[in-house]
């Protein structure tokens, strides 16, 4: 039997060698970088649609109860290696010192079809250190819930490369994948940017949203994904904050 093209790509390289968390030092309150869940949040296209239900109600019941229903995929999440790699860690396997810590906001004016490369991340700032989470500002997070969120920027494999050089441990992004949107890939399609990442332990956030007060800043982040077993995502209340 032939090997499916993908099949390359599902090595586990091991977790990237970062060192750990320094102390929290920030100021300030903590900025929510996530979006609220709801039922007609943007979902990557093919996704099944998200559900929320009362099941119980008060006066009616003793206790108000809602019940969820959606891919852990949908709003802003984390990806697990497991989510392309085949022999990769598990959301609950991840360790907990690759959720939070310090990082920085790169700020890359990005439009329609732009490609956001390596040389676009190198001239940001500020300069991502070892251990670094970065978050990628594109300048997406305004469109969200229209349809041009779908037509979005994506990371070059070289910008993917040069975040693995640089040993960031978790990268997020303003839009729905850092790979070419949904509707402009050509056939055989290999999601590059996820491979390159997640096949070396590099964390991914996407559908995050962020604040414009943290654009161009040292941060202190926290994305402390759903514990679940098994899984190949968790959903997330993404926190940051300034460092000075």
């Amino acid at each position: 039997m032939c090997d499916t093209p993908f099949e390359k790509l599902k090595d586990w390289k091991g977790w990237i060698d970062v060192p750990g968390p320094a102390p929290f030092t920030g100021q300030g309150p903590w900025i929510d970088i996530s979006f609220q869940l709801n039922a007609t949040r943007t979902r990557s296209p093919g996704f099944p649609e998200p559900r929320f239900e009362k099941l119980m109600t008060i006066p009616e019941h003793p206790a108000n109860l809602t019940e969820m229903q959606m891919v852990c995929h949908f709003g802003t999440h984390l990806d697990a290696p497991l989510h392309f790699i085949t022999e990769g860690p598990a959301m609950d396997a991840v360790p907990l010192d690759r959720l939070y810590g310090q990082g920085v906001v790169l700020k890359v004016a990005a439009g329609d079809d732009m490609l956001v490369t390596a040389a676009h991340l190198e001239k940001a700032s500020p300069a991502v250190e070892p251990g670094d989470i970065v978050i990628i500002d594109t300048g997406w997070t305004g469109f969200m819930d229209s349809d041009r969120y779908f037509d979005h920027p994506a990371l070059s494999l070289d910008a993917a490369e040069w975040l693995v050089d640089k040993r960031a441990k978790l990268v997020a992004v303003d839009l729905l994948t850092p790979d070419m949107p949904s509707i402009k890939r050509p056939e055989g399609f290999t999601w590059p940017v996820h491979h390159e990442l997640l096949g070396q332990g590099v964390l991914i956030a996407e559908l995050v949203r962020v604040a414009p007060e943290l654009c161009g800043r040292r941060i202190e982040a926290m994305f402390v994904g759903l514990n679940i077993e098994g899984s190949d995502g968790a959903p997330v209340r993404a926190l940051a904050r300034t460092v000075d």
